[in-house]
């Protein structure tokens, strides 16, 4: 029982740089979310272009290539990453590009009249955009932006591939140590579930909250 309650130790361990993975991760997905999203509506087309390139590069590669560009092949340029920065930078390119997608659908489907609302108040595109469309299209966003932090997280077990202790690495090592696969990924299937299980209420919460405010716009 001693033995094995080191091991869960272990699991456990991985499970917080599993966590640390998907909090930095997702900040940056969503930075880059909003950033190539409003540039796919910009009214420039350099803008547009640079962002649409982002999206396509990123949904239309392989993650686990990704990552290993980042890990292994930056360094030739200069660019030295530990495991965790590749981890993150990988994993928030990544579903940043596919919740980009997301941002930009949430804008355009905010109503006609809306814009013209904001016209009629004599609003700047930037001032309309900030004070009026944005708060009712991140209302749209939330669920899609739930589902993607749940896929980040399940992606944060690609790491292992660069040896980053996360929580699949973890499990790994019990099992090598142990020869059982049972008990070490039992838990950590039990892990991943009580993180989703934690987003998936907090962004519930979230979206509750919002609605408060907007009545009216579709949820």
């Amino acid at each position: 029982m001693t033995q094995w309650s080191g091991y869960l130790g272990l699991i456990l361990q991985g499970a917080l740089v599993t966590i640390e993975l998907t909090l930095m991760g997702s900040v940056l997905a969503l930075i880059m979310a909003f950033l190539a999203g409003m540039g796919r509506v910009s009214r420039f087309f350099i803008v547009r272009a640079i962002a649409t390139v982002y999206i396509e590069f990123f949904r239309g590669t392989s993650i686990f290539v990704q990552l290993f560009w980042a890990y292994f092949v930056l360094p030739f340029v200069g660019l030295s990453l530990t495991p965790l920065q590749a981890g993150v930078l990988a994993l928030g390119l990544n579903v940043g590009a596919y919740a980009a997608e997301v941002v930009r659908g949430a804008i355009l489907s905010v109503g006609r009249e809306q814009y013209e609302a904001c016209t009629a108040l004599n609003l700047g595109r930037w001032q309309g955009m900030r004070h009026v469309i944005l708060p009712q299209a991140l209302l749209v966003m939330l669920p899609t932006f739930g589902n993607n932090a749940i896929e980040l997280l399940k992606a944060t077990s690609v790491v292992s591939l660069i040896s980053l202790a996360d929580l699949t690495f973890q499990a790994q090592v019990v099992r090598s140590q142990t020869g059982s696969t049972l008990m070490p990924f039992l838990s950590v299937l039990i892990i991943y579930f009580a993180l989703a299980l934690i987003i998936s209420w907090g962004v519930r919460t979230l979206e509750r909250r919002m609605a408060r405010g907007l009545d009216g716009v579709r949820v």
